[in-house]
């Protein structure tokens, strides 16, 4: 029987990220190519600039393709939450790149509006910008449908960079048109508006990356979303220290529940595995969560109970107060509570040590009183068992 190898879910990734990238920079390279010297042979300012922008475009498929690869890499020892932040930086590099680019456009159109050197654009400048509206704004679509298929921030990003594209050829257009009706100055002022739409696109996508990069929480919907579905998972009393962020396409989030300061290890565990199951199941982005238990509201002092003892030097300090008392050789089970800044001891005896009722509130005296002379200890209940 021969073992196939299956690819990960994050080597299909990179491959579909992949295949749509390579599409869209053939795409790219032919239609810029084709603006800048059309816009040469045909006296189009506008289009020299699209030309420049489809070419950029170019450069950041290249980013894209070299990103997708490093990030979509398995969590290693050197990067236990995976390498979805190269995803993230990539889109940054995209945010920034778009905008150098515009200014680059900007620049070179007002040098023109200033020294009044207009082009006069002919008709072939007008049919190879409409070739380019329609080319990338189907470029645009199919980029995005993967961008959400695959939560690629950084996918949508370079889809923009096609839309912005085909939304400078729009610009483009008006421009040859108006420069032919006798508006000289209309192209040249035409490649200063696709200048402004660029660089407001291009700030978009870098200031909302570099959000993510210095661990900005999620938008405020889907935190509210983390909290109904917490609050409706049983056992869960309250919450508080809900932290959440994003590692590229994934979501991560931190949280302390409050359970019943009485329940075993094992349910308050259940019930932190519910809440993990529950916000990984509902909502799409989230890939993991940690969950804190507690037994009781610690949000505005965390230390209360840090500086108590721990079982071993506890009981170890308890014996020695029993050392006069008989019954406390029989006790078989010890159940302590650290709340509120103070240990609850909890004392389990047998029944059949003792045959009158006396007896056993003597004992039950004698045995809190010893453990409340501990300054750590705050309540002690003695509990005798069949």
């Amino acid at each position: 029987m021969h073992d196939h190898h299956r690819p990960s879910p994050s080597d299909s990734r990179y491959k579909e990220m992949r295949n749509v990238t390579l599409v869209g920079s053939v795409v790219d390279l032919v239609l810029g190519v084709g603006k800048i010297s059309t816009g040469f042979i045909s006296n189009s300012q506008a289009l020299i600039a699209d030309g420049i922008h489809s070419l950029s475009d170019l450069g950041t498929d290249v980013v894209v393709l070299v990103a997708a690869k490093h990030a979509n890499r398995e969590a290693d020892e050197n990067h236990p939450y995976g390498h979805g932040r190269i995803e993230t930086l990539s889109t940054v590099i995209l945010g920034v790149a778009l905008i150098f680019v515009a200014i680059g456009i900007a620049i070179d159109a007002t040098l023109r509006l200033i020294s009044q050197e207009y082009m006069m654009p002919t008709n072939v400048a007008l049919i190879v910008a409409m070739i380019s509206i329609v080319a990338k704004e189907a470029i645009y679509h199919y980029t995005i449908h993967y961008a959400k298929k695959l939560k690629s921030k950084m996918l949508e990003a370079n889809a923009w960079h096609s839309r912005s594209d085909s939304i400078s050829s729009v610009v483009v257009v008006i421009g040859i048109l108006g420069t032919m009706a006798g508006v000289e100055y209309l192209d040249a002022l035409a490649a200063i508006v696709v200048s402004v739409i660029i660089i407001r696109i291009g700030w978009k996508f870098a200031w909302s990356s570099m959000q993510e990069l210095v661990d900005t929480g999620l938008d405020q919907a889907v935190i509210e979303k983390i909290n109904v579905i917490i609050s409706n998972v049983s056992g869960v009393e309250d919450m508080h220290f809900l932290r959440t962020r994003s590692m590229g396409s994934d979501a991560l989030v931190d949280v302390h529940i409050q359970v019943n300061a009485e329940l075993s290890v094992s349910e308050g565990h259940q019930i932190s595995e519910t809440v993990r199951y529950q916000l990984i199941s509902n909502i799409e982005e989230i890939s993991d969560v940690m969950v804190h238990i507690d037994p009781e509201d610690d949000e505005d002092d965390m230390s209360k109970c840090c500086k108590l003892p721990l079982r071993e030097k506890l009981l170890a300090e308890l014996k020695q107060e029993w050392q006069t008392i008989s019954a406390s050789k029989s006790i078989s089970k010890i159940t302590l509570h650290y709340l509120d800044g103070k240990i609850s001891v909890e004392l389990f005896i047998p029944l059949k040590l003792c045959t009158e009722f006396k007896q056993l509130a003597e004992i039950s005296k004698q045995l809190e009183l010893a453990c409340l002379s501990h300054p750590d200890i705050g309540q002690v209940r003695v509990n005798y068992i069949a």
